[in-house]
């Protein structure tokens, strides 16, 4: 047995395996072909060589990859019913983290049904603990246990807040900052009625297009309001996000409210500094007790030009751990793939930015 990468000549039998190894919630024949397509995922295959030369292929591994983080998922291990219990599932997993390894992950993460015995007790075997449930996970309603193993370095951080994705295309900020709130604050009622609340108390109006997003200074005034040692790092100091906006009558609007944040928030008592910190920097914070909310650009994670917030919340000697609101994958991530996720220092410098002239925003959150 030997394992390799597919190509799409093999689709056939990976349909085939798919449809063998489960009764329900199978990846379609398109998304396999997408998978196969895709530089953000990894489909080995195991295959047995026949007397003439001839392979076939009795199992594989997919894995997908968050551009921009050291975070690989397992998101899917199946094998043909004859070869069940030789091996072939170990030899597949090796193959995945190692695959993971020279890719610079640190992380690999899966999902197991909780009645799925047998698969439960090959990671184990193979170093992986569980740190989360999700009930009715699957298509019968069977949970699923979250397992996870570190490839190298450091362990993950433990006491992380609680991921909570946004519920829109606009409450990224808001989004950081209610699991702030809850991390700081476990009885904090988060849901989609808090999230939108904190978007009212702290959007800028206007965005290129669609519902305005939330600015540094708005996020700032809201936290403070609700009992948080709050800090803003912002550079150049100015308003944020009217590179984009060419409506004159926009950027008006925009500027005045920005300014009437920012205005609030020196009422507050809100530190204001224009040197933001960069990752180390921010790990300091972040090992001392902080929490960081921090701009970027989404060209790294997801090729796009957007500006975008996440929660930092840990960090290891090589890493920030972060919690991205956005679940995106066409509907296929969940909180594996976007809750702790664990960014290189050098990468993570370089995404912390957006715009031209190159905005730089942080909001450092402490519990008073």
């Amino acid at each position: 047995m030997t394992t390799r990468r597919a190509t799409p000549a093999d689709l056939a039998a990976l349909i085939r395996i798919e449809t063998q190894a489960f009764a329900g919630d199978r990846i379609s024949r398109r998304s396999f072909r997408r998978f196969l397509d895709a530089e953000t995922a990894s489909c080995l295959v195991a295959e047995r060589k026949a007397g003439d030369g001839a392979g076939e292929i009795l199992g594989y591994v997919l894995l997908l990859f968050r551009r921009g983080t050291a975070l690989a998922r397992l998101y899917s291990l199946a094998l043909a019913p004859s070869v069940q219990g030789l091996g072939y599932g170990r030899a597949l997993l090796a193959a995945a983290e190692a695959d993971a390894f020279e890719r610079e992950r640190l992380v690999l993460r899966l999902e197991v049904r909780e009645d799925n015995a047998a698969a439960r007790a090959l990671y184990e075997r193979a170093g992986y603990r569980p740190h989360g449930r999700i009930s009715n996970y699957y298509e019968d309603g069977c949970a699923a246990l979250r397992m996870e193993k570190l490839l190298y370095g450091a362990r993950p951080p433990r006491a992380a807040p609680p991921f909570l994705p946004q519920s829109t295309e606009f409450t990224c900020g808001p989004a950081c900052l209610m699991m702030a709130l809850a991390h700081f604050d476990p009885a904090t009622p988060a849901g989609a009625r808090l999230e939108l609340r904190l978007w009212r108390e702290a959007t800028t109006i206007f965005l290129a297009a669609g519902h305005g997003g939330c600015g540094p200074y708005g996020l700032a005034v809201a936290a403070a309001k609700r009992g948080l040692s709050v800090e803003v790092r912002l550079s150049p100091p100015g308003p944020v996000f009217l590179s984009s906006v060419r409506d004159p009558a926009k950027r008006r609007v925009m500027e005045i409210v920005q300014a009437d944040y920012r205005d609030e928030a020196a009422a507050l008592g809100i530190p204001a500094r224009d040197d933001p910190l960069d990752a180390r920097g921010l790990a300091e914070a972040v090992a001392g007790g902080a929490l960081a909310i921090v701009l970027i650009s989404e060209n790294v994670m997801f090729a796009r030009r957007g500006a975008h917030w996440l929660l930092v919340h840990g960090c290891d000697a090589r890493h920030l751990f972060v919690h991205d609101p956005w679940l995106g994958g066409e509907g296929l991530e969940t909180a594996q793939d976007a809750g702790t996720l664990p960014i290189p220092l050098d990468t993570f410098d370089r995404m912390a930015r957006w715009g031209k002239p190159p905005v730089r925003a942080q909001i450092l959150l402490r519990k008073v």
